[in-house]
Formats: C-alpha cells, sequence, structure tokens
C-alpha cells in the first residue's frame, strides 16, 4: 500500500524528535523525508533510542538539501506547517500522498520558502501569547488531522 502521506523535515536539529516523528511514521504510515543538513547523524545513539525498534518500519528519503526537495516536489500536493499562516490545519484538504513539511526547531521553514508556497502554507491554532509546539507533537497533530480527513487508511 502507498504511503497516506508524507512527511518532510527541513534541517531538522533534535535527534530525539527526529525519532518520535520516525515513530509516528511508522505508526500511521507515512514516509518520512529528511533535508540536510541536520544536527546529528543518522547514526546518533539519542535518535535510535527515540525511534526504538521502529526504524525498519520507516520508508526514509534522504534529500541533500531544500532546493533539492522542492526541485523534486514543488509541483506536488505541498503544505508547509508555520505559525506565520493565516489558514489553519483545518481549513484545508489533504490528499493522499500530499507533503505535511516542517521546518528546524529553531528557526521553522525559510523564510525564501515560505513566500515561495505562501498559499500552500498552514498553521496548528494555538494560543497567541504561545511561542510554538514541540516538532515531534506538531508532526502527530498534522498527521492524524490529514488521516482523519482520509478516513484513517490501513489503520484500525
Amino acid at each position: 500500500m502507498a504511503a497516506p502521506f508524507n512527511i518532510v523535515l527541513i534541517e531538522p536539529e533534535i535527534p530525539q524528535n527526529t525519532g518520535n516523528i520516525a515513530r509516528t511514521c511508522a505508526i500511521t504510515g507515512a514516509t518520512l523525508h529528511l533535508v540536510e543538513p541536520m544536527g546529528f547523524r543518522l547514526s546518533s545513539k539519542q535518535l535510535s533510542r527515540s525511534g526504538c525498534d521502529y526504524w525498519d518500519d520507516v520508508e526514509i528519503v534522504r534529500w541533500a538539501c531544500a532546493a533539492d526537495f522542492f526541485a523534486a516536489h514543488g509541483d506536488d500536493e505541498l503544505h508547509l506547517f508555520t505559525g506565520k499562516a493565516s489558514d489553519t490545519m483545518a481549513e484545508v484538504a489533504y490528499n493522499p500522498g500530499c507533503y505535511l513539511l516542517f521546518g528546524r526547531e529553531s528557526r521553522g521553514i525559510d523564510e525564501e520558502w515560505l513566500q515561495a508556497y505562501a498559499q500552500q502554507c498552514v498553521r496548528i491554532p494555538m494560543r497567541p501569547d504561545q511561542r510554538s509546539l514541540n516538532l515531534s507533537n506538531a508532526v502527530a497533530i498534522a498527521s492524524y488531522e490529514a488521516l482523519r480527513q482520509a478516513g484513517y487508511p490501513g489503520l484500525e
């Protein structure tokens, strides 16, 4: 069965978050795209510990840089998650095979990509006086909204 959607981490910095996200991908059937440079090596002990025994159940695609990813998938259905968007994640439709993009923990997605794909930017609603959710939590929330809209394909 094809992946219901794709999770894209652009320059992730914290191995534990990426490990937790890999676990979410394994549970949901999503493909995980990792865009370099990353703030750790994939062989990192913290990364392995966070992903536990789920790594073998995750399809991982690696990209040398964000420009390479966007060159390959810029015409696909992209949803860039950012606190700078006006539309919330519940106001858009997620189709099978779409890409949910998340930026690095410290700065999010670079402004150049947010501007180039402004119509595809969405946000997770939260209190206005708070900065952001933890990256792995944001991915889980977005993933399950996409799955909910699709009727939870392949999940029991």
